[in-house]
């Protein structure tokens, strides 16, 4: 068995790419943008075809209609080259599909080996499930059953979040996969793992000398993770309800950022030797023994109305398909540990919520405080250092510093130096289905999640489920356009910290350095 980091200069083999779901939101905001995107750019081989399969009639009309007006409203290009986009829209055909009927899929085989000799493809076969969960196990059956998997070329299943709702349910799902698929044949994706700064978290680590001899518990005071989101639950109040903030977010995004800012350098540049290390993160997490422990460092919250400017906000349970008298969390904030030599005693504060003031994905690193008594912290109440590294919306960097403040006798002011990549690259920046589904079709699974990943993520949020559901007066309220619950606050407090303020809600006493104009 080989993984390796595959060179993005390598271009993937000719495939069939095969959407179920493919009248989904997912399909027409995300996957359909992306194979545009990566066709445009040369990064598909012109040996593809792509199957649209879902259950309603379409004809193949009708769907490249479809995906022409996806691509123009939700593409980073558009297709206004008439040229380009005839040759594009040929590669794509549309099936209406029973996914619980077998002679469906032999008819499915049918189609490929026409598309196999039309397109020159050499019996490669990617099948992306944009489906629920529940259906990942017959599906993946049928394909085996109506003789998809019989090709010469490789077959590899791309599978969208949730992986179960606990640890037992992708037990179940994950021997249903592999009863059909290899390990290595499953991309599990988790789409902030495409997100540029994200996988740029690795780069500023280990190939700058001044980062990584400070990156452990003799440098850094805390790191805080926040993936705040200004929208309710919108129109998936039915699911949202059934899953809260902690199995959405936490058990997936949060996590799988916390294993990039906490991981070891690999030995290799070779994705299994990348996510051996993110799993070492894992298995260090300081599991909550008890629901003391989980009360004393979790914070459980739900919007309640509020207002943003002069808009009034619903609360969560007047929100459509949400139970009225729901306990579903739509905040969650915790202070984690990860027991390992690096990190022994360093708190890692995670929070993510609806209804929060501002859209913004952060991670920043607290540096420890100069001591006290030394030269000019005795003069002076010095800010600690930071580095902030900035996913979403807006993607940069920055270091904030002490330094002399101009035209003043040693007086000291913070300052910021920003590397704004999102001013530099603007709204070309590839998205991160590009990225993952150029990944998949090379066979690069550095960036999804592998089982065990999944399994430990589980055992770990399992623990803080079980809490809550024998504390059911736990849940905290917070007006809708607020920062979460008043206890959130007191979880850094306590230990001397204060959440710093993500990007949108920066300082006024900060002089900013910058390669853009701000």
């Amino acid at each position: 068995m080989t993984y390796n980091t595959i060179p993005d200069s390598i271009s993937p083999e000719g495939a069939v790419y095969y959407l179920f779901g493919a009248t989904g939101d997912l399909a027409r905001r995300k996957l359909f943008p992306a194979l545009f995107s990566l066709y445009k750019e040369g990064k598909l081989s012109e040996n593809f075809a792509v199957v649209g399969l879902a259950r309603r009639p379409r004809t193949n009309e009708q769907f490249r209609s479809d995906l022409y007006e996806s691509i123009n409203e939700f593409c980073r290009y558009r297709a206004d080259d008439s040229e380009l986009w005839n040759k594009f829209q040929e590669h794509f055909v549309y099936m209406s599909l029973d996914i619980n009927n077998v002679d469906g899929f032999r008819e499915l085989n049918s189609l490929s080996s026409e598309l196999d000799r039309k397109f020159n493809i050499p019996g490669n076969r990617l099948f992306y499930l944009a489906l629920a969960p529940s259906l990942f196990g017959p599906v993946s059956f049928n394909l085996r059953d109506g003789g998809l998997l019989e090709s010469s070329g490789w077959h590899r299943l791309v599978i969208e979040k949730p992986f179960g709702y606990d640890l037992p349910s992708a037990q179940k799902l994950n021997e249903q996969l592999n009863q059909v698929f290899k390990e290595e044949e499953i991309f599990r994706i988790d789409h902030y793992l495409g997100k540029e700064m994200v996988q740029n978290i690795q780069v500023i680590r280990f190939a700058n000398a001044f980062f990584e001899p400070l990156w452990n518990n003799k440098h850094i005071a805390n790191v805080q993770i926040t993936l705040s989101e200004t929208v309710g639950v919108e129109e998936r109040g039915g699911y949202y309800d059934k899953s809260g903030a902690l199995r959405d977010m936490v058990q997936n995004h949060m996590l799988q950022m916390l294993t990039m800012i906490a991981m070891e350098p690999p030995s290799r540049l070779h994705g299994e030797d990348i996510r051996d290390e993110k799993v070492k993160v894992l298995r260090s997490l300081r599991g909550y023994q008890s629901s003391d422990d989980v009360r004393e460092h979790v914070i459980r919250g739900q919007y309640a109305a509020g207002s943003t400017g002069e808009k009034q906000l619903p609360g969560y349970r007047e929100e459509e398909s949400v139970d009225s008298s729901s306990t579903t969390e739509t905040y969650f904030a915790a202070k984690v540990f990860v027991d390992n030599f690096r990190w022994a005693g360093v708190p890692f504060y995670i929070r993510t919520g609806k209804r929060l003031p501002v859209k913004s994905t952060e991670v920043v690193v607290e540096f420890k405080s100069m001591p006290e008594n030394v030269l000019f912290a005795q003069k002076h109440d010095l800010s600690p250092n930071l580095l902030v590294i900035r996913v979403n919306p807006m993607e940069g960097i920055y270091i904030k510093i002490n330094a002399k403040k101009p035209g003043s006798d040693n007086a000291v002011q913070p300052v910021n130096m920003e590397f704004c990549q999102s001013c530099q690259i603007g709204i070309n920046t590839p998205e991160a289905y590009e990225r993952l589904i150029h990944d998949a079709a090379r066979g690069d699974s550095t960036y999804f999640t592998r089982w065990d990943e999944v399994a430990h993520a589980w055992e770990f949020v399992d623990r803080i489920a079980q809490a809550w559901r024998e504390e059911k007066g736990d849940l905290q309220y917070y007006p809708a356009g607020s920062w979460g619950p008043k206890k959130a606050e007191n979880l850094l407090n306590e230990d001397g910290f204060h959440w710093w303020p993500v990007n949108g809600q920066e300082e006024d006493n900060v002089i900013w350095i910058t390669n853009s104009r701000r």
